[in-house]
């Protein structure tokens, strides 16, 4: 039995590349999830993209970011960047990942 690779950075950057690519359009980011899904496995990778979807990278034990800075292993379309209001807070907790 061969054992699957577990490769969360590669993961991180797949999913925060299509994040940024999509840009502040909730439903363009929805959609990017939901394609996603059928590729990526997100039960493997849950931790890792619950950090993302908040915020914003990959956090290390104790809540630090593992991004060094480096633009291209972050996103500011996450819970942690978004405008500090009920609506906007409630648009990101709506947008649904479905698993393809």
């Amino acid at each position: 039995d061969e054992k699957e690779k577990f490769e969360p950075t590669v993961f991180r950057d797949t999913i925060v590349q299509g994040l940024n690519e999509a840009g502040s359009d909730l439903e363009a980011i929805a959609k990017f999830l939901d394609a996603a899904g059928s590729r990526l496995d997100y039960r493997r990778y849950a931790d890792t993209l619950f950090d993302i979807l908040v915020a914003g990278s990959m956090l290390a034990p104790g809540g630090t970011r593992i991004d060094d800075n480096d633009k291209t292993k972050m996103t500011n379309h996450c819970v942690f960047f978004a405008d500090e209001d009920h609506d906007a807070i409630r648009n990101y907790a709506q947008v649904r990942i479905v698993k393809g």
